[in-house]
């Protein structure tokens, strides 16, 4: 069978797939997040910046080693 991976982004969309999850009697697994709550506030903040068309940070692969 599949892994269906869902992100809900609040607390009552995570109820409700619960509520789904044990009508439907689909074994679920629930967890928190491995990453530092900041860390992804700044990935999330260098993607915003991409969609809005900024550069970002320029790294020159040829000399990263020297």
């Amino acid at each position: 069978m599949e892994t269906m991976i869902l992100h809900p982004q609040t607390k009552k969309q995570l109820n409700a797939l619960k509520a789904v999850a044990k009508a439907l009697n689909v074994a679920f697994e629930t967890g928190e997040s491995p990453y530092d709550p900041a860390f992804v506030a700044e990935i999330q903040k260098g993607e915003q910046a991409r969609k809005e068309g900024k550069k970002g940070l320029r790294v020159d692969v040829d000399n990263l080693w020297k």
